[in-house]
């Protein structure tokens, strides 16, 4: 049994759609999640992601797989590859996992192969000058992401001093991660690290003239293209604060079809020709600004991404591409090395980001230790929403959703709750009014 949404139609079906494709389209026969199409092997990235973001409450045993499927063979580390920066964003996905199964065997293994993939990298990527850790953004693996001249190769570490930049979203990663260590492992040290690389993010990122974090910090300062995962991941994972928030908020760009990687176009790009890694909208990415958004009880913002997301993959049949242009709607792979790229169809990330948004932020389920807490975010003229079947631990939960704005009164079976706890069994109605 899977969950169904019923509400505006292109919401259904969109939602639909995203199930099919993590559910049915990416589960490879090896039983874990793939990227997506083209995309066959799980990539640490990725497989975190797509389980932090809706795989974990959907199918966790497919999750638990993809988890441990990019770790090494001994599941000692996370898989040793040559994107080592994104190698930390494992333990958040881990964590989910854990507090969506409350599989705390998982949990143990977890807290070991995270503090030990934390020890290489500490060693090999920490930079004590200014408390922060080098390497590339998190969606920038591709050259184009970054204001240099190209050559023929793709590959962001193909190029001088890209391996040593220090980068918003990297950085605002390594914070969450290290909080969720402290939680896996009950070791407050953790926490103080957080605090620690938290104070340096906002010391060299911020830049209180333009009123948002820069992009990464390099050889010539501080640079202020703005990095929409890197602004999200400050605001989402408690970075930013509320007064920094209010300011990246208001000054964030969009472009027509919704926020893009990184923007302005690099000189060597523009709007005939956008870079892919630059001001182009990844789904994913988008989706990580609408949480954002939700996490601040930003309704407009948030509806916003919501709309954007819609119309974006309801204009390409309902498929969930790789990515799409910014100015036209279009599927577009995007520009790099001198060629258009292919924008590939199938993306997991792309689906996994709309169901987050569906679960975590419209109907507000926030999965903690204890159980769900209900702290939605609704834009006017959604109309009612009822989510049923939706599998809970042992539970299964019915849920409908009434009103717009963020303030809840939450019902179980009738009767007034805060939370929907983790000892919950068989099947339950869950309704939200909202206010």
């Amino acid at each position: 049994m899977r969950p169904v949404l019923r509400g505006p139609a292109v919401l259904s079906t969109l939602y639909g759609a995203a199930l099919h494709n993590l559910l049915d389209v990416n589960v490879t026969a090896a039983g874990f999640v793939r990227a997506g199409g083209g995309y066959d092997d799980p990539w640490t990235r990725d497989a975190a992601i797509n389980c932090w973001h809706a795989a974990s409450l959907l199918a966790p045993d497919v999750a638990r797989s993809t988890l441990f499927a990019v770790c090494e063979p001994d599941r000692r580390v996370v898989a040793q590859d040559n994107q080592w920066w994104d190698q930390i964003i494992w333990v958040i996905g881990a964590w989910q996992h854990v507090v969506v199964t409350g599989d705390t065997a998982f949990g143990a293994a977890a807290y070991e192969i995270g503090k030990a993939s934390l020890e290489i990298l500490d060693k090999e990527r920490f930079d004590p000058t200014t408390g922060l850790y080098a390497g590339p953004a998190l969606m920038q693996d591709g050259i184009s992401g970054l204001p240099v001249a190209e050559g023929e190769s793709s590959f962001v570490l193909d190029y001088p001093g890209t391996a040593e930049i220090r980068c918003l979203s990297t950085n605002a990663v390594y914070v969450r991660a290290l909080r969720c260590l402290a939680l896996l492992g009950g070791d407050p040290s953790y926490d103080r690290r957080a605090d620690a690389l938290t104070d340096a993010i906002n010391r060299h990122l911020w830049d209180s003239r333009s009123g948002t974090y820069g992009y990464f910090l390099g050889p010539d300062g501080l640079d202020l293209h703005q990095e929409t995962a890197g602004l999200a991941l400050a605001v989402e994972f408690g970075i930013a604060g509320p007064e920094r928030t209010r300011r990246i908020f208001a000054n964030a760009h969009r472009e027509p079809f919704g926020m893009v990687n990184v923007w302005p176009h690099f000189p060597r790009y523009d709007d005939e020709h956008p870079g892919r890694h630059n001001a182009i909208c990844w789904p994913m990415v988008m989706g990580l600004w609408g949480s954002a958004a939700a996490s601040a009880g930003d309704t407009r913002l948030f509806g916003q991404t919501l709309d954007d997301l819609t119309r974006l993959f309801h204009s390409s049949n309902d498929e969930l591409f790789e990515l799409y242009n910014a100015t036209t709607g279009a599927v577009d792979g995007g520009w790099q090395v001198s060629r258009q790229w292919e924008s590939l169809p199938h993306q997991t990330w792309s689906a996994t980001a709309y169901l987050r948004l569906i679960h975590e932020c419209l109907f507000g389920l926030h999965f903690t230790p204890e159980g769900i807490e209900i702290r939605p975010v609704v834009p006017e003229g959604l109309g009612d929403l009822q989510l049923t079947g939706l599998s809970y631990r042992e539970a299964t939960l019915d849920i409908t959703l009434t009103g717009s704005g963020t303030y809840a009164h939450v019902t179980l079976d009738g009767d007034p709750v805060i939370s929907v706890p983790t000892s919950l069994t068989g099947r339950h109605t869950l309704a939200i009014e909202v206010s």
